[in-house]
């Protein structure tokens, strides 16, 4: 049971980073702006509007493997508890 145990915890914390980096992925998204700046007064907004969509876009890739990754540790997980019932079955 020791794997399994171990299997979960890192499954658990895999997971909760996953739920920060989506959280925090949606709360950049929320100062985000669907605007056209045409001023060039305006200048210093639009840089900033970019670096956002910068940072969200950057978060992409650490998504989808935090999301991979703790899917396959979810199914493994699955796999050996599947695998020690039917050894003690």
């Amino acid at each position: 049971m020791a794997t399994i145990e171990m299997l979960l915890i890192t499954w658990g914390v895999i997971t909760a980073i996953l739920i920060c980096v989506l959280i925090y992925r949606s709360t950049l998204s929320t100062r985000e702006e669907d605007q056209l700046f045409l001023d060039a007064a305006e200048e210093s907004m639009a840089t900033e509007q970019r670096e956002l969509v910068a940072r969200i876009e950057r978060l992409g890739r650490p998504i989808v493997a935090l999301t991979v990754v703790s899917g396959a540790l979810l199914l493994v997980i699955a796999g050996l508890w599947l695998w020690e019932g039917l050894q003690t079955f």
